[in-house]
């Protein structure tokens, strides 16, 4: 247990500096020697929403309002358009302190450190290297 003496306004400030454990994907970012704001920056131009996007947007729209709904083969031939949410601060200090995090925002990580590690000619890595 921690001896903080008095208990007084300075107690949040106390717990604020304890240092937490690192995880497996801040480890992954030291040694590789990558800045989490370059995530941050590689996932918000990974994740934007481009025209093509859109256009397949509205192609399964216009196809799942026509009178016979979804062709079986527009169904098994389906091409998915990005998401459209980058990684946030918040997600990706979870991330680096080791909390839970979800599926999808685990692959959004993994693409834009992927992304990162192609600029660097470096080999690119899966989800279970990272998680």
């Amino acid at each position: 247990m921690l001896d903080l003496g008095t208990k007084g306004w300075r107690w949040g400030s106390v717990l604020a500096r304890q240092h937490r454990m690192a995880s497996k994907f801040s480890d992954f970012l030291t040694e590789k020697k990558i800045d989490p704001r370059s995530v941050l920056a590689a996932s918000k131009m990974i994740e934007r929403l481009r025209p093509e996007d859109r256009a397949i947007r509205l192609k399964e729209r216009i196809a799942r309002r026509s009178e016979d709904g979804m062709p079986e083969e527009m169904k098994k031939n389906r091409v998915k358009p990005k998401s459209g949410k980058p990684v946030t601060r918040p997600a990706m200090q979870a991330a680096l302190e080791g909390k839970a995090i979800s599926g999808p925002l685990k692959t959004r990580l993994v693409r834009a450190v992927n992304h990162i590690l192609q600029v660097k000619k470096l080999n690119q890595v899966d989800i279970r290297t990272l998680f």
